[in-house]
């Protein structure tokens, strides 16, 4: 494991997506930062992060034998590591919301971004960038929904501390997910995802909404909801929110 420390840079996602490019990178090479400038999430969101109070950092991982068709466990595996490390410290009712937001309560805490790297149908390496709030207490206005572990516990971390334990279970769950063992991964994700099986209020992407209950989630990686006629609809990212 080899640690890049910086203190300011735009994306570390960014950054170790070109070392990998322009060099032969070792497996689970991190790139961490005081300070990411244009910090990237899922769909093109930003991620707004006070300057050396976070966890900002980006792992490379490869992969010898891991087909695209399977890319909802690396998720999982990804999701789940970060759960460990998260119940290792006693943070408060975790749960992963779909696909990858880290949540105490039903405060947003941590936020996941994996972007792979593909030879024909198999995925050849990934990019996993983590962001996690740690020592912030304060937070832009219309960012609501979200938390840190200090606001929750009332107590400050080591973040290195909490960088080394993230990684160790991600080399854990990443050892499970390439020995195939996907039923475990399944298993372990849908019985901590949020408001697994738990009647729910939904909005869709036309504003629609709608009584559901989350029941499972398909090998696409879509969200499967059984809806009030017991029938099941799948969506995608963007496509389903919770009201």
């Amino acid at each position: 494991m080899k640690i890049i420390k910086l203190s300011a840079i735009d994306s570390t996602n960014s950054f170790l997506k070109e070392m990998a490019v322009n060099s032969v990178l070792e497996n689970f090479t991190i790139v961490v930062t005081d300070s990411q400038l244009k910090g990237r999430g899922q769909q093109g969101n930003s991620w707004v992060s006070e300057s050396c109070k976070n966890l900002m950092f980006s792992v490379f991982v490869n992969f010898i034998d891991l087909d695209i068709v399977y890319k909802k466990y690396l998720n999982y595996a990804v999701s789940l590591a970060i759960f460990d490390a998260l119940k290792e410290e006693n943070i408060p009712s975790i749960s992963i919301k779909w696909p990858n937001d880290i949540l105490s309560g039903n405060k947003k805490i941590c936020g996941v971004l994996i972007e792979n790297s593909l030879k024909g149908a198999k995925i050849s390496s990934s990019v996993i960038g983590i962001g996690l709030n740690v020592n912030q207490t304060k937070f832009p206005i219309d960012l609501k929904k979200a938390s840190s572990l200090k606001l929750i516990t009332n107590k400050n971390f080591d973040l290195d501390k909490i960088l080394k334990q993230i990684v160790s279970k991600l080399n854990e769950r990443i050892a499970v997910l390439n020995s195939k063992d996907f039923n475990a991964l399944e298993l372990d994700y849908l019985n901590v995802l949020y408001k697994k099986n738990i009647p729910t209020m939904f909005k869709d992407s036309k504003d629609v909404l709608f009584m559901g209950l989350i029941c499972g989630v398909s090998l696409e990686g879509k969200l499967q909801v059984m809806l009030e006629d017991d029938s099941i609809k799948e969506f995608g990212l963007k496509e389903i929110s919770f009201l």
